[in-house]
C-alpha cells in the first residue's frame, strides 16, 4: 500500500516536473520572441528611415506569436496549478488516512492493554485459589498422617496388651 503511495508521489512528481519544464521553455520562447519584436520595431526599411507596411506587418506577426506564446503560458500554469492542487490534495489524504490508522493502533493497543489487566487479575485469582487448596491439602494430609499414627499407636499398644496377657 505505502509501495503504490510512493511510485504515485514519484509520477506526480515527475509531472510536476515537466510541467515547470514546459512553462519556462515556453517563457524563454517569449522572451526570445519579445527581443525579436524590440529589433523588428527598430527596422526601418522604408525611404528616408520610415518604416514600410511590412516592418509593421512583420513586427505585429510577433506580437501576435507573443499573445498565442502567452495563452499557452496560461494554459500549462493552469494545468501546473492543477498538479500543485492535486498534490495538496494527495498530502491531505495521506494525512487522514496515516491519522485514521493511527487511531485504529490506538485503540487496539487499548483493547490489547484491557486484556492484558483482566488476564492478570484472573491470574492473581487462580495463584489465591491454588494457595488456599494447597493450605487445605496440606492440612488433610497431616490429619491423615495424625490419624494414622494414633490407629498404629493404638493397634501396637493392642498387641503389647495381648503379649503381655
Amino acid at each position: 500500500m505505502c509501495l503504490s503511495f510512493a511510485v504515485k508521489a514519484q509520477v506526480d512528481t515527475n509531472s510536476y516536473q515537466t510541467q515547470r519544464f514546459k512553462i519556462n521553455a515556453l517563457l524563454q520562447e517569449r522572451s526570445a520572441r519579445f527581443g525579436q519584436y524590440d529589433q523588428s520595431l527598430n527596422q526601418r526599411t522604408g525611404i528616408f528611415g520610415f518604416q514600410t507596411k511590412k516592418d509593421i506587418k512583420n513586427s505585429n506577426e510577433i506580437l501576435r506569436q507573443i499573445v498565442l506564446n502567452d495563452n499557452n503560458i496560461f494554459k500549462e500554469l493552469k494545468v501546473l496549478l492543477e498538479y500543485k492542487d492535486l498534490q495538496v490534495q494527495q498530502v491531505q489524504s495521506n494525512a487522514k488516512a496515516s491519522s485514521e490508522r493511527i487511531s485504529a493502533y490506538m485503540a487496539a493497543i487499548k483493547k490489547l492493554q484491557d486484556q492484558n489487566e483482566l488476564l492478570r487479575k484472573q491470574l492473581n485469582a487462580q495463584e489465591k485459589e491454588s494457595g488456599n487448596t494447597s493450605f487445605y491439602v496440606i492440612l488433610l494430609l497431616a490429619g491423615l498422617l495424625v490419624a494414622a499414627g494414633y490407629i498404629i499407636y493404638t493397634k501396637m499398644a493392642l498387641l503389647k496388651k495381648i503379649r503381655n496377657a
